[in-house]
């Protein structure tokens, strides 16, 4: 009867744990599927421009992007977006046709190049506004800790009326 009880009690959690778990993911988009959304509902866009190959953008998904905090502050306040700067398939944007150029083994998709300002490295994390303009590439690895005090810049607009030096100094994170 204790053996089957401890089984049914560690069942239990392993199912809790799973749902808050779950309850906590990012609900990554396509960039198209968050500009439609965004045209429909107005919200800012973290785009995550990433490659298969890139070590630092694995680490930066379980660093930073499953952080249960993190996570609920981008679902709440970006449509968040994956995307492969080596994507071979057209995007429509701005009266514009991005495509994948080839190069060498690889290649790079013009969008992640117009996003990040032709400055690629991955990770790059890229801001938009409701407007869908770019507010900011940041490139670069960030764990949760170094993500969360950018998080709240943009997502709370603080950005358009304060200098990020002066956030930092009175910012008291929560992670």
């Amino acid at each position: 009867m204790k053996k089957l009880m401890k089984t049914l009690f560690v069942c239990l959690i392993l199912i809790l744990s799973g749902s808050i778990a779950h309850a906590q993911e990012i609900e990554w988009l396509s960039f198209e599927e968050a500009v439609a959304k965004s045209k429909e509902e107005p919200r800012k866009l973290l785009i995550d421009i990433y490659t298969d190959w890139c070590g630092w953008c694995k680490k930066m998904d379980r660093d930073a992007y499953a952080n249960s905090h993190v996570a609920e502050y981008i679902s709440k306040n970006f449509y968040a977006v994956k995307f492969n700067a080596e994507q071979t398939e057209s995007i429509e944007f701005d009266g514009h046709t991005f495509k994948f150029i080839p190069q060498g083994k690889r290649g790079v998709h013009e969008l992640a190049a117009a996003l990040t300002n032709n400055k690629l490295s991955y990770p790059t994390t890229v801001f938009m506004d409701e407007n869908l303009r770019i507010i900011q590439p940041i490139p670069g690895y960030m764990n949760a800790k170094s993500l969360d005090p950018i998080l709240k810049y943009i997502g709370g607009d603080k950005f358009k009326n304060t200098k990020w030096e002066d956030f930092q100094k009175n910012y008291q994170s929560s992670l």
